[in-house]
């Protein structure tokens, strides 16, 4: 049984302690929000995520988890300790390391020799180093002589499938100057029987943000193909699976809709372009996937006004509030972004999502929050479907039609079949798979 501490108990430190827990570890959890601990401590989660409420309770009832906000009670004895904190994006797309550097210097009072510290946190190229030198700058009189290690060893959790992605990744990336030590972090995930990448930090650093970029660009690719789609009469669709069978491109990211949102493809690709043009590279491809992306929530609020004439006093219902299905994160969320332009256009909103309820009134309590898909249909001039969750995936079309005050049915993630929903009443526009008549 190894000692662990985690720093950070977002999505990714969570996750990963109760994972790292439920694999025969002892696993302390560390934040500095007492109220988020205080709350963890009671086995309230904090997050919502399928399958980990169950993994939490099993493990802290076997005493394999607990949760603290003292470091001194969290790291002295702990073998490995993974900073876990949030990186934010800056004013410039940069990652703010705010947290990170505070972690670090943190920690190093209290870890013992041979402790090896492991960045999960997505971090800049070069964050690796930084760290050591944190540690080293903040090691107390008397304790100059502990060797601490340090490794990369990024993160690939997907938001709602964050548990089976840990349990079964495709790949564990560890960078070290030292490959010794992350020979040791391997010894984690052996029982994972994973591909396991041992590199340099920089490059282990690297290939994290190099994946979410690929993955955001191919999103962006499609949605602009989608685009041509519309004016020339294709089903978007159908080229996707035609794509898609073909070995060297994969049917997965290849799905039209709003775009990509959440707490990783936005930061991790704005970072990447802002590292490439601080070093004096030219990120045109990345600047575009970005740019398309925002065009897509802006296609929306077009739609929209072309379908109806005008936005100003319209009501507009939105369906799913989160930026994907099986999570409650509303971050870089299209739903919020939408809501955002048809209040400046002057339209009422009305939403329903069946999870992200809770953070959505925080970050906007000017919208009216529904209990239910048809309470937020009732009367609308026009819906939005926005996150594919199940329960919006097989809707009584005819009773869609019935509710709404006008039939116009924007369907953001290509749920529904264009002749089904024209059969039954609607005025409905897609992503890429031709247009609809405007009201009358």
């Amino acid at each position: 049984m190894k000692q662990i501490c985690i720093v950070g108990t977002g999505y990714v430190g969570l996750v990963t302690g109760t994972c790292l827990a439920d694999l025969g570890n002892r696993v302390i959890c560390l934040d500095i929000d007492e109220a988020k601990v205080a709350r963890l401590q009671q086995g309230e989660l904090t997050i919502f995520e399928p399958g980990l409420e169950e993994l939490v309770s099993r493990n802290v009832a076997a005493g394999r988890l607990t949760f603290t906000t003292s470091y001194s009670e969290a790291v002295p004895n702990a073998d490995y300790c993974f900073i876990a904190v949030n990186t934010p994006s800056g004013t410039e797309g940069e990652a703010d390391l705010a947290q990170v550097r505070a972690a670090a210097a943190a920690l190093a009072p209290h870890l013992r020799d041979g402790a090896i510290v492991i960045n999960k946190s997505t971090v800049p190229i070069g964050t690796a180093d930084r760290v050591d030198q944190i540690i080293s700058a903040h090691l107390p009189p008397g304790r100059e002589h502990v060797q601490v290690g340090v490794v990369s060893n990024p993160e690939f959790l997907r938001e709602g499938s964050a548990v089976a992605d840990f349990m079964r990744p495709d790949r564990v990336v560890l960078g070290s100057t030292r490959r010794s030590d992350a020979e040791q972090v391997a010894t984690l995930y052996i029982s994972l029987q994973a591909p396991i990448l041992i590199t340099d930090p920089r490059t282990a650093e690297m290939i994290k943000y190099a994946s979410n970029a690929f993955l955001a660009t191919k999103i962006s690719f499609i949605n602009e193909v989608a685009s041509i789609c519309d004016k020339l009469g294709a089903d978007i669709r159908q080229v996707a699976d035609g794509m898609g069978r073909d070995a060297r491109i994969g049917r997965a990211f290849l799905d039209a809709g709003l775009g990509w949102g959440g707490s990783c493809f936005p930061k991790d690709v704005k970072a990447l372009a802002h590292m490439g043009a601080v070093a004096g590279c030219h990120p045109l491809l990345l600047r575009t996937v970005i740019e398309i992306n925002k065009d897509q929530r802006r296609k929306v609020i077009h739609r929209l006004r072309e379908t109806l004439g005008t936005l100003e006093g319209v009501t507009v219902a939105l369906l799913g509030l989160a930026f994907k299905p099986n999570t409650d994160d509303i971050r870089e969320s299209p739903a919020i972004e939408i809501a955002h332009l048809l209040l400046g256009e002057g339209a009422h909103v009305r939403a329903y999502d069946p999870v992200a309820m809770t953070r959505a009134r925080e970050a906007m309590p000017e919208i009216r929050y529904a209990t239910g898909t048809f309470e937020a249909l009732a009367g609308a001039d026009a819906v939005v479907l926005v996150t594919d969750w199940n329960e919006f995936k097989n809707l009584d079309l005819v009773q869609v039609r019935s509710a709404l005050h006008r039939p116009v049915f924007i369907d953001g993630r290509n749920v529904y079949d264009p002749a089904r929903a024209r059969a039954a009443g609607l005025i409905y526009h897609a992503i890429g798979r031709g247009s609809g008549e405007a009201v009358k």
